[in-house]
């Protein structure tokens, strides 16, 4: 007798199981609508009052034999797997993610493209002159790179550092790369300077200083140039892709992610670079990824084989800072390579490059 009632009671706990599943089910879809309609009104998915005043009537209105604490602790349960859920499905309706496009996009800035075959990315840091500029471009272009770069306008930690020459070195800069048939990339700053640098620029830089500000994604998306978007120096790789969602939403879809190192407790190196996260931006977005080698290290020693790693990893391109004489530099001396030394540079990493022209 007993037996028989112990299976009788264990087949209505298998009934009420199969019932709360098939709740946990509906209350699930109904939470997925709510998350979508969240998202197109601009509204956090997250809602600590909503949340609050259930777990009040929950707690009221609980009949026993749970105490209120125990129901409680298991709503919050469910609530943080909503919650999960709800992000996921926004994240999979993003414009970066490979659900939303599963191919590669290909960005094409001026005459080159990326996403096709590793690209360089090298030039000084700050733009000082036009000799500078043009002897640089000369030279990296005569070892087949196709991509400038250099900062006409230089967001720095003090103020009283060199704050770049602005909107003559645009001009100077883009007449050098346009001698050599090399892109121009240089960043912009400020929402005031978008409209001139997308004048000279083929690709607009957002720097790691500037990767959440809002309004200058904004900006740069209108544009519909090519944006290099740097990774912030703190930013969980989740922050770095919504910036890019911010370009994109403007109809922007020629963006490059670049990693370039996050700030953590080390000093042995200017940053630390996070591959894991250039790995995951591949895996999870259809942009290309590059990684800028020179900031992530801040010394010349590190940048060869941070550079063979990342390309070895299957990023898109690597950004390296070269000078005609670093020991003068006005900005970042220290990580910047000179000729002889971007030549060896070349070397440590052709295997990963074939096309680019041996040293001279």
């Amino acid at each position: 007798m007993n037996t028989e009632r112990l299976k009788d009671l264990r087949s209505e706990v298998d009934r009420i199981n199969r019932e709360l599943l098939g709740l946990l089910s509906a209350r699930a879809m109904v939470v997925s609508e709510i998350g979508q309609l969240q998202s197109e009104l601009q509204l956090h998915l997250y809602d600590p009052g909503r949340e609050a005043d259930m777990l009040a009537y929950l707690a009221a209105e609980n009949p026993g034999p749970f105490s209120s604490e125990t129901i409680c602790h298991l709503f919050k349960e469910i609530f943080k797997a909503s919650l999960d859920l709800k992000e996921r499905q926004t994240a999979a309706r993003c414009l970066y993610s490979r659900h939303a496009k599963p191919q590669d996009t290909k960005v094409v800035a001026g005459p080159v493209t990326f996403g096709t075959a590793p690209l360089l990315i090298a030039g000084p840091c700050s733009i000082e002159s036009a000799e500078q500029i043009t002897d640089t471009a000369r030279f990296l272009s005569s070892r087949g790179v196709r991509v400038l770069r250099g900062g006409a306008y230089k967001p720095r930690t003090s103020p009283y550092g060199f704050q770049g020459l602005g909107e003559p070195a645009l001009r100077i800069g883009r007449a050098a790369a346009d001698a050599h048939l090399m892109a121009f990339v240089t960043e912009v700053v400020d929402t005031r300077d978008v409209a001139v640098v997308a004048e000279s620029a083929h690709m607009l830089q957002v720097g790691a200083r500037n990767a959440q500000n809002f309004a200058l994604l904004r900006e740069v998306g209108r544009t519909l140039r090519p944006v290099l978007l740097k990774r912030g120096l703190a930013q969980t790789v989740e922050e770095w892709l919504n910036a890019a969602e911010y370009i994109l939403a403007q109809g922007n879809d020629q963006v490059v992610l670049c990693e370039r190192g996050i700030r953590t407790f080390e000093r042995w190196t200017r940053s630390t670079l996070d591959l894991s996260a250039a790995v995951l931006a591949k895996h999870a977005t259809h942009l290309p990824v590059v990684v800028d080698v020179s900031h992530a290290a801040g010394r010349r020693d590190l940048l060869a084989p941070l550079a063979r790693a990342a390309l070895a990893a299957g990023v898109d391109g690597v950004m390296v800072e070269v000078h005609p004489n670093p020991r003068v530099a006005l900005s970042d001396a220290e990580q910047q390579l000179d000729f002889a030394e971007f030549d060896s540079f070349l070397e440590a990493i052709r295997t990963f490059l074939p096309d680019a022209a041996p040293a001279r």
